[in-house]
């Protein structure tokens, strides 16, 4: 009898160590079937288009299911242009053990990249010439932890626009911020077509959106039309260079359809919302197991024509009624 006891005793102890383990198990298990994902967004400071590239990125996750609050959670953080703060921000996801980084703007990727090493993905949300920036090996194999969208300016469509629009322009004034990746690099490829059309063009340069209205004011004497490119510093300061150009009447042509909102009189544009949605949507599959290594760079290569009318009454210039037409009908048109 005594034996009997004894087994039924350590019976209960097993039955009850085992149910202990499983009920362990199941509340793991389902601790990490529940377990949000947490996807950190960088951008380096605050206008317009990065502000599009932005809601295009969350809006390309919800195409695929990924709703913030709901079934991710992101963690947003804006630099304001400031480098220290990048790198601050950057650190602070990869402490959080983040599953995912985006970073929007080129700086900010950069900063990103620095940190991740090869092991947390980071999505490029709208970045000028990745591979030439060092943030991937090439464009069809990026090689490592690193894929996303670019958003390679049309240049030779903007430079024939402006010719359509100022048939008899002389010379054409190009800013942008020196440190600026992007900005340099559309500035300069823009500048060499100008050589290759034989139209006459100077470069002018600033440090930061402070520098803007007094190199403007140097520019808008100068020249008789004025391309501002793709470039953060140059997009913040956009109103400034726009209120000092219209006082000597010189035209600014934009690389962005947020610039061209901002003032800017005409472009034809890649749109910024949808760089972001692209990207958006690649971080989604990225989360899903899709390898960045072999996830190529998506150019956003088709444009669209956006006018501002308001722009064109006001400095006395009568836009091209075939572009007007395709501005109404397929882009944008600001009033």
């Amino acid at each position: 009898m005594k034996r009997l006891y004894t087994f039924i005793a350590a019976l209960f102890i097993f039955l009850g160590f085992a149910f202990f383990l499983t009920k362990n198990a199941s509340s793991t298990a389902t601790t990490s079937k529940n377990k949000i994902p947490t996807i950190g967004i960088l951008q380096l400071m605050t206008h317009p288009a990065l502000n599009e590239i932005h809601q295009g990125f969350v809006a390309g996750l919800k195409e695929y299911g990924y709703t913030p609050g709901k079934n991710i959670k992101i963690d947003f953080q804006n630099a304001q242009g400031d480098q220290s703060n990048l790198k601050t921000m950057s650190t602070k996801f990869v402490n959080e053990n983040v599953s995912l980084m985006a970073g929007i703007a080129t700086p900010a990727a950069q900063a990103l990249a620095n940190v991740a090493g090869k092991k947390t993905p980071v999505i490029l949300a709208g970045i000028t010439n990745p591979s030439g920036s060092g943030l991937v090996k090439t464009d069809k194999h990026p090689g490592a932890n690193i894929t996303g969208t670019s958003g390679e300016s049309p240049l030779q469509k903007q430079l024939a626009l402006l010719k359509k629009v100022l048939p008899n322009v002389k010379k054409i004034g190009i800013i942008y911020t020196s440190s600026d990746h992007g900005g340099t690099y559309n500035a300069e490829k823009f500048a060499a077509l100008c050589k290759q059309e034989g139209i006459a063009y100077k470069l002018y340069t600033i440090s930061g959106t402070n520098d803007m209205q007094q190199v403007a004011q140097q520019m808008v004497s100068q020249v008789d039309a004025v391309y501002a490119p793709q470039d953060n510093e140059v997009a913040a300061a956009m109103k400034t260079l726009v209120e000092v150009a219209n006082k000597s009447k010189v035209p600014v042509f934009a690389a962005a359809d947020t610039m061209v909102k901002d003032g800017g009189l005409a472009s034809y544009a890649i749109s910024q919302y949808k760089l972001g949605k692209v990207a958006g949507e690649m971080a989604a599959q990225v989360l899903r197991g899709r390898k960045t290594s072999n996830f190529p760079i998506e150019y956003i290569t088709k444009g669209e024509y956006v006018i501002n009318t308001k722009e064109a009454k006001l400095l006395g210039i009568t836009l091209p009624s075939d572009v007007v037409k395709k501005a109404e009908s397929k882009g944008e048109v600001f009033k």
